[in-house]
């Protein structure tokens, strides 16, 4: 019989082992394509020391097609819990040393595991994909893996947050997990999602296409906004997780991370006087504005590089998190259109399930017009973020920069869906329309029409007939925008608000 000794070092030796994964030829094969292993992006991903693994002895119980005869450390999958900048964070990393990551029944149990944890506990989720997805050889066992782990993604939604990072491929079943999750991380180069690889695109319908064009980082980017951040590398990919979640809180029922930025409330811009065009067809970069008014320029952009007519970021007022909502001028004049419809009515969601006020800063001239749009269903995806603003509860401010026309004047957070404060610049033009062309319509068959559009154009293109109305608390001067914020801010701090009882609404998807 074992000594004690001897049980403990025999313990020692099987922890070490299945550290080890696949075995160091698979782990050299794993840092020849630029990727780290599983536990090197767990250690950089927790703060030094905190990382606890969970069911790092769990083992498969498939007997078909020789599995019986495979032994798999960790069951490809490292899973457990620890802190990023000591707060609680639950996370599995799958192991592609060990079986290419593929997903099978206790693989999928040990991500239930830490989905179920991460629930009870009130914690951020964060998932680090990795794998060459469902394992063949367990059939509807590794199938069941994965319709448990969509169950839990969908009912952790708006509970706590959850962030996938794809660090290798990500195909068929594997995709819908990071899907339904909040934000989507992908590394240039070394990952790539989609439902069928190119083979099979090749199989079906003859075209051929790489893996990196079809499913690569800056596709999913740029052209079908599945993914929300681009990362140069595994280190930074991690490195921009952990500075996503300063900004979030641990679930809904908390409130953000209060942080220390040294930088006062009072603080006035003179540069935002002076940001605007005189000629109001003249584009202007609506980032700089948002550098001149957030703590020490700070923020965090989601979505950068798809559909950049509108920007959705992450900043600090005073200290705390607000989602900033607002239109390019520098892109197609700041129109909104199918996708930027999508991306803002997302993020706006995801602010409202995690008590994040909303910062609406607003400078568009309408939807985009086009039988291209139409036919996308510009009316049902525009519809979106009507529902959005409407449905939202979190403090709503919106500042009126300059153009805000039409239905796009409503649907960039208007008072009548829910906007707690409104504040206008001097240069801001509230109408149903351009007032040149309203002027033209108005005054078409008048023989002195010239004189009466600039008239026209010299009172309605102004922020005055809405505060006239009620509609705008104050016009003020932009250098103020910052320290106006902040007191908005501070007074809506204990706002709530509790809509009609229902199940749920019906979103028009």
């Amino acid at each position: 019989m074992a000594t004690v000794q001897e049980r403990i070092k025999q313990a020692k030796e099987k922890i070490e082992h299945v550290r080890m994964g696949g075995g160091e030829k698979a782990i050299e094969k794993q840092h020849s394509k630029g990727k780290l292993t599983a536990h090197e992006r767990l250690d950089l991903l927790f703060d030094e020391g905190t990382f606890v693994e969970l069911d790092a002895l769990v083992h498969h119980r498939c007997v078909n097609f020789g599995q019986d005869k495979k032994e798999l450390p960790g069951e490809g999958v490292v899973c457990g819990y620890g802190t990023v900048d000591g707060r609680l964070v639950y996370a599995f990393a799958q192991d592609f040393t060990v079986e290419g990551g593929s997903l099978g029944e206790k693989h999928a149990h040990k991500i239930w595991k830490v989905q179920d944890l991460a629930m009870k506990m009130g914690a951020p989720c964060v998932g680090l994909n990795d794998s060459g997805g469902a394992r063949i050889q367990e059939a509807v066992d590794a199938l069941s893996g994965y319709g448990g782990i969509f169950f839990r993604n969908t009912a952790a939604s708006g509970v706590v947050p959850q962030i996938s990072a794809i660090m290798g491929p990500s195909a068929g079943g594997a995709v819908y997990s990071p899907a339904i999750t909040d934000f989507i991380y992908m590394v240039k180069n070394t990952s790539q999602m989609f439902i069928t690889g190119p083979a099979v695109i090749k199989t079906v319908t003859g075209e051929e296409i790489t893996a990196e064009q079809l499913g690569g980082a800056m596709t999913h980017n740029t052209v079908s906004g599945v993914a929300h951040f681009a990362a140069e590398n595994d280190e930074d990919c991690i490195k921009q997780i952990r500075y996503l979640l300063s900004f979030l809180p641990s679930n809904n029922m908390e409130e953000t991370p209060l942080v220390e930025t040294g930088d006062s409330p009072l603080r006035m811009d003179e540069g935002l006087n002076t940001i605007i065009p005189d000629n109001p067809n003249a584009p202007y970069n609506m980032k700089d504005v948002i550098k001149m008014i957030a703590d020490n320029g700070e923020f965090y952009e989601v979505h950068e590089h798809f559909a950049k007519n509108i920007i959705t970021c992450f900043a600090r007022f005073d200290g705390r998190t607000v989602g900033i909502i607002a239109n390019q001028p520098n892109v197609m004049a700041g129109c909104l259109d199918v996708d930027a419809s999508d991306k803002s009515s997302r993020f706006i969601r995801f602010c409202d399930a995690f008590n994040i006020p909303l910062l609406n800063l607003v400078d568009v001239p309408g939807f985009l017009p086009g039988t291209d749009q139409e036919y996308k269903g510009i009316i049902r995806h525009g519809a979106k973020m009507l529902y959005a603003y409407s449905e939202a509860t979190v403090p709503k401010i919106t500042v009126i920069l300059r153009k805000s026309y039409g239905g796009s004047y409503i649907a960039m957070c208007s008072r009548e869906v829910g906007a707690d404060q409104v504040i206008a610049w001097p240069s801001s033009e509230i109408a149903v329309m351009g007032p040149a062309g309203a002027a033209n319509i108005i005054f078409r068959k008048d023989p002195d029409k010239e004189q009466k559009t600039a008239d026209y154009v010299a009172e309605f293109a102004t922020p005055y007939k809405a505060a006239e109305r009620g509609y705008v608390d104050y016009v003020i001067e932009p250098k103020e925008t910052r320290p106006r914020i902040i007191q908005s801010l501070n007074m809506l701090a204990t706002k709530r608000e509790v809509g009609p009882a229902k199940k749920h609404g019906n979103i028009p998807l």
